[in-house]
């Protein structure tokens, strides 16, 4: 049988240390991590400790980037200290993580960003520690069903994507439409609607043609995708799927136009991209903060378990218009 390394996170390599010294081993950790309630990295002991996790890389240009970047807004509050773990997949993996940072960090309130964390392994964690507050990015939490330690928050997002349509319309010359999705799930569907209601109130026969990769995450397909759209006569694209960079590099490699989702995608196409629906993490993610640092909790009922917003209520916002955009597009996208 060949030989096949095993890898292990280091929050899995400092549990088992801790584990050894609790039987007697005179085990020295030399990677700066700190009892609970001792300071680590350079942060004060009083500090309250969040942990954010991410199912994929924090450079994704996508959605793991805009909640990163919301955590380091986050951290910008003054008696926050933040912890990260990223490219954490939706299976047992996020229990170990979120138990490391609880037992380990120290942390108080956990940000496991992705859909796939919530049930089983946010329900099963919330429950084993009632006093550590577990906010997901989704709209599964259930109140009288769900532990009152758990808090749900997302924003209406398609309401970016409404603009972004009327943008995508005035800059389209053939009047045709792309759309890479992920699955037809209902966040995806909205999207979907809102961009070609968009773009369909500044040219009623425009159309919007969509593909579904069956994924969050498939590069190739993305790709395929895309370039099977521009071969059709589409000239502006969009997407919902986890890193939208497949998608609007493609776009610009054939010279159409894109529109980005979210978080800020303009340095990967100078010269197509138009404007994108964003995530505003990093102003709920402070506002959430600043309370956390106040001493309110979920489960005094100081924060709502639901907490939800669009475009006024700065959950989302707008990409920065891109170059190219009319003037003419500019002035009927913030009418």
């Amino acid at each position: 049988m060949p030989y096949r390394p095993v890898r292990f996170s280091r929050r899995q390599v400092i549990r088992g240390l801790l584990a050894t010294t609790a039987f007697g081993a005179a085990t020295k950790l030399t990677s700066g991590c700190a009892p609970a309630n001792e300071a680590a990295d350079g942060g004060d002991a009083s500090d309250v400790v969040i942990g954010f996790i991410y199912v994929g890389p924090k450079d994704d240009f996508g959605y793991n980037q805009a909640h990163a970047e919301g955590a380091q807004a986050m951290a910008a509050v003054a008696g926050i200290k933040i912890v990260e773990e990223a490219s954490v997949p939706e299976t047992s993996a996020v229990l170990e993580t979120m138990r490391s940072m609880i037992e380990i960090d120290g942390a108080t309130v956990l940000f496991p960003t992705s859909f796939g964390y919530f049930d089983p392994y946010i329900l099963e964690l919330a429950a084993e520690f009632p006093d550590v507050q577990f906010f997901h990015a989704g709209g599964l939490y259930q109140e009288g069903v769900h532990p009152e330690n758990v808090g749900s928050y997302f924003g209406y997002i398609d309401e970016a994507q409404y603009v972004a349509g009327i943008v995508a319309a005035h800059m389209s010359q053939s009047g045709q439409l792309g759309f890479v999705a992920a699955k037809p799930v209902p966040q995806v569907l909205r999207n979907i609607n809102s961009f070609t209601l968009g773009a369909k109130s500044v040219n009623p026969e425009i159309t919007t043609q969509v593909i579904f990769t069956g994924d969050w995450a498939l590069p190739v397909k993305e790709a395929e995708a895309t370039n099977s759209m521009v071969d059709q006569g589409i000239d502006v694209v969009t997407c919902h799927v986890d890193s939208p960079k497949v998608v609007i590099e493609t776009a610009e490699k054939r010279g159409i136009f894109s529109s980005g989702y979210h978080a800020n995608q303009s340095p990967l196409a100078p010269q197509g991209y138009l404007t994108g629906a964003e995530w505003d993490w990093s102003s709920i993610y402070t506002s959430l903060g600043e309370q956390f640092v106040a001493g309110k909790t979920l489960m005094a009922g100081d924060i709502p378990h639901l907490l939800r917003g669009g475009l006024s209520d700065n959950f989302c916002k707008l990409s920065p218009y891109g170059p190219v955009v009319s003037e003419a597009a500019q002035a009927d996208a913030e009418a």
